[in-house]
């Protein structure tokens, strides 16, 4: 556990130079990305860093969705801002009001993959593969089609 925390505030340090956004969770698209309204006002649409759900059509996709909105819609969080995606959107960690880092919990809960091809991040692996062998979530599936192969189809 020690390995974790200390993964995961080396991640936010990492984080530190982007600005910290406090806002509250308005939507959830699918299950790894939300909008967020800060002040009132400003609409923010945010992908989750480091992680990848099944699509919408996909096996565990409504779930994956399911998921993030039982434990962020509604919420007070904190964004860590950790970069923008290439398709210009704010990529970023989200932490909950108890602490916990909803990245981690989806990959925890089996439903994403660690976007491995963008983040290199080896506690987020660790993760993936710990829900893998305890087929949990997307891993019961005999063969789970990750979400980038299955929008090339």
């Amino acid at each position: 556990m020690k390995v974790a925390i200390i993964i995961t505030h080396l991640i936010f340090s990492m984080c530190s130079q982007l600005p910290e956004l406090t806002g509250k969770v308005i939507g959830v698209h699918d299950g790894d990305s939300i909008t967020l309204l800060l002040d009132g006002k400003i609409q923010l649409k945010v992908r989750l860093e480091g992680i990848d759900c099944p699509e919408s059509k996909q096996s565990f996709g409504s779930r994956a969705k399911q998921f993030t909105s039982d434990l962020a819609y509604g919420k007070q969080i904190i964004l860590k801002q950790s970069g923008k995606d290439r398709y210009g959107r704010i990529l970023g960690y989200i932490i909950l009001p108890d602490g916990r880092i909803l990245n981690e919990e989806i990959l925890i809960a089996g439903f994403a993959w660690h976007f491995k091809k963008y983040n290199k991040d080896q506690y987020l692996a660790q993760l993936e593969d710990t829900a893998r062998s305890k087929k949990i979530g997307i891993w019961q599936d005999a063969n789970p089609i990750p979400p980038w192969d299955f929008r090339k189809l």
